[in-house]
């Protein structure tokens, strides 16, 4: 015979009530915790090739004959010609100054007829920009814009794409010409006005 046992009425009715109790929430306890998302970190900045640091340092250039001064960017590399010319490189971007005896100041018609054409047989892939005439420190001087092909990269067997800013100073008989070139599209206004504001006669 099965015998069968029966919990006592009062037991069965607490088991009831604790089983519903579980199954709601008190409408007085606090709601559980909403998940926080953190938030999305910022991008990093991306300077395009070749943009000089705002933080970029400055040094003073004594030109080698003594007719004049020039600040230039702090750790670049020096490289001095045989004919005279200085150049300063960091790994994009490049100064150059050139002095030769001048018998009157250069004007945007002087640059059209004989910088244009001398440049259009040097420098791969040239293409003219605009003459115009700028006031620096030093005193007036005929500013040429032009783009060209840089050197090749023998890793990559391409060339970075150049934009450059031709300044052709005059003072007492000679001209200084000062070159600044670096990749299309690096924002290197401020350097490169930093550098030919500078320009100071011996």
């Amino acid at each position: 015979m099965r015998l069968t046992h029966a919990l006592p009425v009062p037991v069965v009715a607490l088991t009831l009530a604790g089983s519903a109790l579980a199954g709601c929430g008190s409408p007085h306890a606090p709601a559980p915790p909403a998940a926080v998302t953190a938030p999305a970190p910022a991008p990093a900045e991306s300077n395009p090739a070749g943009d000089i640091p705002d933080d970029q340092a400055y040094v003073t250039y004594r030109a080698d004959s003594g007719g004049f001064t020039l600040k230039v960017p702090e750790g670049w590399s020096r490289t001095d010609a045989a004919n005279g010319d200085v150049t300063f490189t960091d790994k994009l971007n490049r100064i150059t100054a050139h002095t030769a005896a001048a018998t009157a100041p250069a004007t945007a018609q002087s640059v059209n007829a004989s910088v244009v054409p001398v440049l259009r047989g040097q420098v791969p892939g040239f293409t003219a920009g605009e003459v115009t005439t700028i006031t620096r420190p030093a005193g007036t001087a005929v500013l040429l814009t032009y783009q060209g092909d840089g050197p090749v990269d023998p890793v990559t067997g391409k060339a970075v794409r150049d934009s450059f800013e031709r300044y052709a100073f005059f003072h007492s008989g000679r001209e200084t010409a000062l070159t600044l070139s670096g990749p299309v599209g690096a924002d290197n206004v401020d350097p490169w006005r930093t550098v030919t504001d500078s320009l100071r006669w011996q």
